[in-house]
């Protein structure tokens, strides 16, 4: 059993940043942040092996930054010139031996 914990959503301005945290109950998986909007399917945002290899949806590249803590079983994703269609719940994902485990989500919103 994997437990994930995020924090760091808000409200922010547009071209504004927040940092998402989530913190495993293990450690050296493969994590991602995934997000869904209302009323669309969830999206894969940016991923991070356990080495530090990472990948990004075309809509976040240049803005967004996944990197990961180790020694404290955290992952982030820092958002940078965040825009209104960044709105979303944000959402910490892991897959291990075979099981599929997702933090609780985190609201983020853009908006003036």
């Amino acid at each position: 059993q994997v437990q994930l914990v995020e924090s760091g959503g808000g409200l922010v301005q547009p071209g504004g940043s927040l940092r998402l945290s989530c913190a495993a109950s293990g450690s050296g998986y493969a994590m991602a942040w995934y997000r869904q909007a209302p009323g669309k399917q969830r999206e894969l945002v940016a991923a991070i092996t356990s080495g530090g290899y990472t990948n990004y949806a075309d809509s976040v590249k240049g803005r967004f930054t996944i990197s990961r803590d180790n020694a404290k079983n955290t992952v982030y994703l820092q958002m940078n010139s965040l825009k209104p269609e960044d709105t979303a719940v944000y959402y910490c994902y892991t897959a291990v031996r075979g099981l599929n485990y997702w933090g609780q989500g985190t609201q983020v919103t853009v908006s003036s």
